[in-house]
């Protein structure tokens, strides 16, 4: 915490080089939330950089009650769901660039037939979880990819940990049901790689 207090205390004192530091360690959590919640991607820069402003004017108000990063992604998930508010765009649906892929989870350097075939796993995976429900996908992605607790996707999301803790159960088994619907398990997995 003393870090994020002497680069919060920095960037109040008009260091704009401290200011990027923050940016950069954070763009990519904002990034997350902002492309899994925003249908539009002609808007995604603009909320992204709408996030980064309104963290800028409201740091001084920033209390240390959470880590910096957790109250970042509130006021993205706040941003977006202002947006989509404004836009009449539901949270919830009626359900009748750096990111980690399944090949940076594996060995190194696989083969290029290997990697390809890992790579469109990857891409399968990325599609479904980009037409769950915002909420689900929203949650997916901090557990999965930012690898938040539950507690603090529950502070970001304004719900109860319990409540993080089904969603995030019911996406992913309504996303094994969408894979397992869609493809054979072979073509989602091999064994053998």
């Amino acid at each position: 915490m003393d870090e994020a207090r002497d680069l919060v205390n920095r960037i109040l004192a008009g260091d704009a080089k401290a200011f990027k530091s923050l940016v950069e360690q954070n763009q990519r959590l904002v990034s997350h939330i902002v492309f899994k919640m925003i249908p539009n991607e002609t808007d995604r820069e603009d909320l992204s950089q709408d996030v980064f402003m309104r963290v800028y004017r409201n740091l001084g108000r920033f209390e240390f009650r959470s880590k910096l990063s957790t109250w970042i992604a509130r006021i993205t998930y706040n941003t977006c769901g202002n947006y989509l508010e404004k836009k009449k765009i539901p949270l919830y649906e009626d359900l009748a660039p750096e990111q980690k892929t399944i090949d940076s989870c594996a060995g190194a350097n696989p083969l290029p037939d290997e990697y390809t075939e890992k790579q469109e796993i990857s891409d399968r995976l990325r599609e479904e979880v980009d037409m769950l429900p915002i909420q689900y996908k929203t949650i997916i992605t901090l557990y999965h990819l930012d690898e938040m607790s539950y507690t603090e996707i529950g502070g970001i999301m304004k719900l109860p940990e319990g409540t993080v803790k089904s969603y995030l159960f019911r996406a992913r088994k309504l996303l094994k049901e969408r894979l397992t619907a869609r493809f054979q398990p072979e073509e989602l997995w091999n064994p053998n790689t």
